[in-house]
């Protein structure tokens, strides 16, 4: 396995910094957010699409530090009802990911609205009343599959091998079933960018998560998150508070190490490697209360202390 980032990590500063940062750190890559829900501060879509000089460049500065470029990362609603420019996104994304010899890119699901016409996406996490049924309907056989089988048909065409798709809150693919139920419909281009941090919120185990789908995880973002257990019984972890009041949230995304320990770290990459993964840990910070820099140090610190890296060398004594 590899230790990356995510660009959107370090936002606030400029491409060079982050590379040098990165290189400094003693991390192998940098996964790049190309738009979505991203202001992409270090990546400019239209112009690496227009450009092959800008292409060329881009890559010239990763190779000139020893780093790779990890994934491209096009989060957002793609099938937002309202929106065309997130679904825009990801398909330029794709196509610049071929140009680009980039094989996996990084994206959501998409949540579309609950019904033609509406304006809005709905997120589905009941079964009850009985027009929730209809709306999952709607959302998965008039959209999500249809969309995602014009997507899988453009990842062939451009040589993009892999789209990891992020198991996110408010998104149609949220969780083990809905990744597989979306993979059987489209094929093996679909897969997980496992996420624990979505997963913890959600009442799910990454563990167990990981277990299940095997060689469909496609890649990982390493985040945390704290369960404010004080919080969380009065409110439950259906959460929609506003995310920089963390006391009065009942959980929230942190640095790694400070919502699990360790050991739990070290049981994840273990897990992922006896379910075959052996490929990125991107870092996605997002903690508020620590300054950005110092969050992703801190993290990199502790998943050089438990990430495998060597292959296994292990073989039976023939007695």
């Amino acid at each position: 396995m590899k230790i990356g980032f995510v660009s959107d990590s370090l936002g606030g500063l400029s491409f060079d910094q982050v590379l040098d940062h990165a290189a400094r750190l003693g991390v192998s890559g940098v996964e790049v957010n190309t738009g979505g829900w991203s202001t992409a501060p270090h990546f400019d879509l239209e112009t690496m699409m227009a450009s092959a000089e800008a292409r060329k460049a881009f890559r010239a500065a990763f190779d000139a530090r020893g780093l790779e470029i990890v994934s491209l990362n096009a989060n957002g609603n793609p099938t937002h009802p309202t929106d065309p420019k997130q679904g825009d996104c990801l398909k330029d994304t794709i196509r610049l990911a071929g140009e680009m010899g980039i094989t996996t890119v990084c994206t959501m699901s998409g949540l579309p609205a609950g019904q033609r016409g509406d304006q809005m996406p709905n997120w589905v996490v009941s079964s009850w009343p009985p027009e929730t049924r209809r709306i999952l309907d709607y959302q998965w056989n008039e959209v999500l599959i249809p969309f995602w089988t014009e997507i899988a048909a453009l990842a062939r065409d451009c040589g993009v091998e892999r789209i990891a798709l992020e198991l996110h809150g408010n998104q149609c693919v949220y969780n083990v079933p809905t990744l597989l139920r979306l993979r059987e419909a489209i094929g093996p281009v679909i897969g997980a960018n496992l996420d624990p941090s979505h997963l913890f919120w959600m009442g799910a185990d990454p563990l167990a998560a990981a277990d299940a789908l095997g060689a469909a995880v496609y890649h990982v973002h390493a985040k945390d998150t704290m369960l404010n257990t004080r919080v969380q019984a009065t409110t439950s972890l259906l959460e929609n508070g506003g995310l920089t009041d963390i006391p009065a949230r009942s959980w929230s995304y942190i640095t790694l190490g400070f919502g699990h320990d360790e050991t739990w770290w070290r049981s994840f990459c273990y897990r992922l490697r006896m379910a075959g993964y052996d490929g990125w840990l991107s870092i996605e910070h997002e903690d508020i209360l620590l300054n950005s820099l110092e969050g992703l140090e801190k993290s990199v610190a502790l998943l050089k202390g438990v990430i495998p890296v060597a292959s296994s060398d292990f073989k039976l004594q023939a007695i």
